[in-house]
């Protein structure tokens, strides 16, 4: 062992001792914690943070204390750091001195590691790469150096950064704090304050970019989001539960992660749309018609307001009645305020009579009027409460007049309901319906707000759906996620500025990442095939990886074999295929003794997993089920199989019984070469 390992063995065993003190102390506060809080409410808060701090420091012993070392010469580059060295982690780790021995990947100095080049050193003189063992507890097996004053820089060509890219994927998505490569950097140390669309291909590390600048935001302005929070919004319960673990830990568990159905209503849509019915409700148009068929409800007065107050009568004329409002109505306020606004303002012209009687009203006297029968009598005819559920039932039961001018007559009889409800209580929503019941109570009252909002796979959100979070996010930022090749809904994104203006941002600076680090090369050109000519292609800086494409009729037969041999291998396995074909596949492997994950189940290495669940999840080996089915199944099917395909991250297995799609026999087509940095990973 040469004495430099050595050394870092030590520095080590010091470090996890510094860690077994901390979680010490931490357990002692949490066993006094209740003793030191001023109330109950403050001492429940002050236990669940001390508990889950606790939690987290006894699960770090697991994983690698940290991943590596910054050293900073003695030039005026270094600044505050010079003849400095640092230990980076997903953690900071103190001992009993208040000394810092591991510092966060967030801090400041840190941007550092993952920016600093041979060319531009930004005062760092070394950089130091960890290898840590996987079996538990882990190991230090070893390290890599890149003497940067010296012009050595490895960058892609590190071997521990490859073996980090590669190793097999098992179970939920893991953070990449090891691998954050420099264009992922700058994106994930954007300011707070601005919002970003990241586009990237299958394996170029989007989502990632977007969760770890979540865990930064709140690391460098923890204050600022205490109130209003960190919202992550994904496109299905799998993808959710794939990339669950990734916030806690980094150290971050107080972020909502939420499908957009989940986010709207905790009760689960019941009832389906048509095809036609879902295009028309996702339409951006819904958004005038259902303001007009609110604002419909406005009625001009048709008599005065008359309030006996002992021995006066205190009078608002039709005229005066009028004038208010139309300017409230003019104001351009939610309608809830402008129903308040206008009893305000009656109010506030009985008070003037009243004081030019002499008398002075009270506070209670204000609330008496405004809450009696006259005032709220006339309001009730001018600015009526409405409910979401009221105004939309009687909308879709006949669309003609709010719709008129705005929808054909073909698209009014596709929303229009065949057999209309009693009444709201009884109707039943589908998953658009919420979306326009969500844009309903926004116009009548504006939501709860977000102060950063990260939305995933956002290319397939329709724009109804876009407005959705923009009403959320009406003060706060967005880093928006996604890839215009994988849009498969029928409102799919064909273009991010456009989406983005749905989002409420239409200045928001697009990023592209390119490089993909997760999938092979071998994959990716054979998915590039099935995009347009004008779409944006992913190159691969992989070169290993396998491919296989096999016809055979029995398909079953033919899953069952290529699953045996993929076990042989490390890894997770996915079978992909239509809803339609799935179960007969799943029976199949359970049959010949295959035990077989769900969707939202990880236990066991394989997954049966239907195409239209597969968005955003990864698997070391995906056997694809007849791909001419999943392109068929749906009107953006190609869209579909590309998503599919791309899923793979070592080895890809095809297997078809029918013709395969013809573009997937046509000549490969291949990114151009790319040049600079690698722009990330996953």
């Amino acid at each position: 062992m040469s004495h430099e390992l050595a050394d870092e063995l030590a520095y080590l065993a010091e470090a996890r001792r510094a860690l077994a003190w901390m979680l010490a102390h931490a357990r002692m506060r949490v066993s006094t914690g209740d003793q030191v809080a001023g109330d109950r409410y403050t001492a429940e808060r002050l236990g669940r943070m001390l508990k889950s701090h606790a939690k987290e420091l006894a699960e770090e012993p697991d994983s690698p204390l940290y991943f590596g070392r910054l050293r900073f010469g003695d030039g005026d580059d270094a600044g505050e750091h010079r003849n400095q060295s640092y230990y980076l982690g997903r953690r900071r780790v103190t001992d009993a001195d208040g000394r810092a021995l591991v510092i966060d990947w967030r801090a400041p100095v840190s941007a550092r590691f993952y920016r600093a080049t041979a060319r531009d050193p930004r005062g760092v003189t070394g950089r130091r790469r960890f290898g840590w063992s996987t079996r538990h507890p882990v190991q230090l097996t070893g390290y890599e150096d890149e003497r940067l004053d010296h012009g050595e820089e490895l960058g892609t060509a590190s071997r521990l950064l490859a073996a980090e890219i590669e190793r097999p994927r098992v179970g939920p998505m893991r953070d990449i704090v090891a691998t954050i490569q420099p264009d992922q950097d700058e994106l994930v140390r954007a300011d707070l304050d601005r919002s970003l669309c990241v586009q990237g291909g299958p394996g170029t590390g989007k989502t990632a970019v977007g969760l770890h600048r979540a865990a930064y935001l709140l690391y460098a302005h923890r204050r600022r989001l205490s109130r209003n929070g960190v919202l992550v919004v994904g496109p299905n319960p799998a993808f959710l539960h794939y990339i669950a673990a990734v916030l806690p830990a980094l150290g971050e568990v107080d972020v909502r992660q939420r499908t957009l159905d989940t986010l709207l209503s905790q009760t689960p849509p019941t009832a389906t749309d048509t095809a036609d019915a879902a295009r028309v409700k996702h339409d951006v148009r819904m958004a005038a018609i259902l303001r007009r068929a609110l604002y419909a409800n406005l009625e001009p007065p048709t008599g005065e307001v008359l309030v006996p107050d002992g021995s006066y009568r205190l009078r608002v004329s039709v005229h005066a009645l009028a004038r208010e409002l139309a300017a409230i109505e003019a104001e351009d306020v939610p309608y809830g305020v402008g129903r308040e606004r206008l009893r305000a303002r009656i109010v506030a012209m009985l008070q003037r009579q009243l004081e030019w009687h002499g008398e002075t009203p009270t506070k209670r006297w204000l609330d008496r009027i405004g809450r009696g029968r006259p005032v709220t009598a006339v309001l009730d005819r001018m600015w009526p409460k409405i409910r979401p559920e009221e105004l939309l039932t009687a909308l879709l039961t006949d669309p003609t007049t709010a719709a008129d001018g705005v929808l054909t007559a073909d698209e009014q009889r596709a929303i229009r309901w065949p057999r209309p409800p009693r009444s709201f209580r009884s109707a039943k929503w589908t998953s658009a319906d919420h979306v326009l019941l969500d844009e309903i109570a926004g116009l009548i009252e504006h939501p709860a707000g977000f102060r950063h909002i990260v939305v995933d796979e956002a290319q397939d959100l329709s724009p109804m759906q876009c407005r959705v979070l923009a009403r959320r996010s009406e003060h706060g930022s967005l880093t928006v996620l996604g890839d215009l090749a994988q849009g498969t809904t029928p409102w799919a994104a064909t273009t991010w500025p456009e989406q983005m203006a749905h989002l409420g941002r239409p200045d928001a600076v697009v990023e592209a990442l390119t490089t993909g680090f997760r999938v092979p090369a071998t994959v990716l050109n054979l998915a590039n095939r099935l995009l347009p000519g004008t779409a944006p292609l992913t190159r691969s800086l992989r070169t290993d990886g396998a491919l296989r494409i096999r016809h055979d009729d029995d398909l079953a037969g033919a899953t069952v074999a290529a699953v045996h041999a993929a076990l042989q291998h490390a890894g997770s396995i996915a079978v992909i295929a239509t809803d339609a074909r799935l179960a007969t596949l799943s029976e199949a492997l359970r049959a010949a003794g295959v035990e077989v994950n769900t969707a939202d189940d990880d236990r066991h290495r394989v997954t049966a997993l239907p195409a239209t669940l597969a968005k955003g999840l990864e698997f070391d080996h995906v056997i694809a089920v007849e791909p001419d089915e999943i392109v068929r199944a749906e009107p953006r099917g190609l869209n579909r199989l590309y998503v599919v395909l791309t899923r793979a991250v070592t080895r890809l297995d095809v297997l078809h019984s029918r013709p395969l799609p013809a573009l997937l026999t046509e000549p490969v087509r291949e990114a151009p070469p790319r040049t600079g940095q690698p722009a990330g990973c996953s």
